[in-house]
């Protein structure tokens, strides 16, 4: 079962022990309340195998071919490339190509060929609050000088549900990967996984440069079935803003008062009293009053999907290179012939590295790096002029004999001289 499944099976098993009501499993299952009756229906006459779709694994009966495709593709870059969808559908269907916009949108985002326009001075609407517990979780990291000198600068991370306003925070050295992934933790054991998160564009959940391929904590929420959405504009998240607004009014005065000047001790006050506080100050009642966190799946190690993991290429040495680091992969595995093939490897929060191939964990063990060539010496030439020593045979006074001196002696300077005619005098 796909993840989107086993959602819909939890929610309907929930419905079955009569801890949800079938309107609150359609919010869920992001499906419509008919929907949701249907899958209701089946689920009490086939079990979990009737939730599974009818045409899985089998092409889509009003799929275009792939000749209709190419050519509609094709004849779009010739004559209609800087047209919108639905004027360029019309000019194809002249053609005699007859296509939704949104299929032809679709055929050119696989080929990479599509490129969304930005609307300026679009109208914005005031948001209602999410109706259940768990619908959805805001996320934003605010930069302030928590400490006001006293300390190191830092990054507080809070986390606020959008229905009622309950609160987690927690400061970090800075906003990265590993800290979103710590304090999304921290959540999910409190309070369980939620429907969705709402976080701005920082590169930790969006690329800004290839927005369709997912980020490592965007990977991280994939694979945890969480809906990652985010913001155009900070306004788009105005409560997670306010309530950043709150702690650097609040918390830092408190801060103040006690003295604290070190992180590990402003955590422990964060946790100890003044979320507890905050939240029985500002936490609201929902509108409905179902909670739609879900539990982790049995199976799942949090800590190998809240980390970085990244693929890598097996060396025929049976070798992989993480981080200037040689891992050596174990001769158990060799039935599985892995030189030339991708492996992943996962590094943990702990700092301990896990590899996996296609699922199986990987034995290694890590090496020293591996010999550089040794560098050619260079050729010694001895360019250096010959100079005979003074008992050498070619000074000798018979080797030279009566021949007169190539050089003559140098004269005496005239100070010299002029010394010497003193002395005599």
């Amino acid at each position: 079962m796909s993840t989107m499944d086993r959602i819909r099976l939890d929610a309907l098993v929930r419905v079955k022990r009569g801890e949800l009501t079938v309107i609150g499993s359609a919010e869920l299952m992001d499906v419509s309340l008919r929907q949701a009756r249907r899958l209701w229906k089946r689920f009490k006459v086939d079990g979990a195998a009737g939730l599974l779709h009818k045409l899985r694994s089998r092409p889509s009966n009003s799929r275009l071919s792939q000749d209709v495709r190419d050519r509609v593709v094709k004849r779009h870059q010739e004559r209609y490339a800087d047209f919108g969808p639905t004027l360029a559908c019309e000019k194809l269907a002249e053609d005699g190509l007859q296509l939704s916009p949104d299929t032809l949108s679709a055929l050119l985002k696989e080929r990479g060929l599509w490129q969304r326009r930005r609307r300026r001075g679009r109208h914005r609407r005031r948001r209602e609050r999410r109706a259940c517990l768990g619908s959805m979780v805001q996320m934003d990291g605010s930069h302030h000088d928590w400490f006001e000198g006293r300390g190191p600068r830092c990054v507080l991370m809070v986390m606020i549900d959008d229905a009622t306003n309950l609160t987690y925070a927690r400061l970090y050295g800075a906003e990265t990967t590993e800290g979103a992934f710590d304090i999304f933790g921290r959540w999910l054991k409190r309070q369980g996984l939620p429907r969705s998160v709402y976080v701005d564009r920082h590169t930790i959940y969006r690329q800004d440069g290839h927005p369709e391929l997912p980020t490592q904590f965007g990977r991280a929420m994939k694979e945890l079935g969480v809906e990652l959405i985010c913001a155009n504009s900070p306004q788009a998240k105005g409560r997670v803003e306010r309530r950043n607004a709150l702690f650097q009014d609040r918390f830092v005065k408190e801060l103040r008062l006690r003295k604290i000047s070190d992180m590990t001790q402003a955590n422990a006050l964060l946790e100890s009293k003044f979320l507890a506080e905050l939240n029985g100050r500002y936490a609201v009642e929902p509108r409905e009053g179902q909670d739609l966190h879900r539990a982790l799946d049995a199976g799942l190690a949090l800590d190998e999907i809240l980390c970085v993991a990244e693929p890598r290429v097996v060396g025929q040495d049976w070798c992989v290179r993480w981080q200037n680091r040689w891992l050596q992969i174990g001769s158990v595995h060799g039935p599985m012939h892995l030189p030339g093939r991708r492996v992943r490897i996962k590094h943990l929060a702990d700092g301990r590295l896990v590899i996996e191939h296609k699922g199986e964990r990987l034995s290694f063990k890590e090496i020293k790096a591996k010999p550089t060539a040794a560098k050619a010496k260079k050729a010694i030439v001895n360019n250096r002029q010959y100079k005979p020593a003074a008992s050498h045979p070619w000074k000798t006074e018979a080797a030279v004999g009566s021949r007169p001196l190539l050089k003559p002696a140098p004269a005496a300077p005239a100070r010299a001289l002029a010394a010497e005619k003193r002395k005599a005098g």
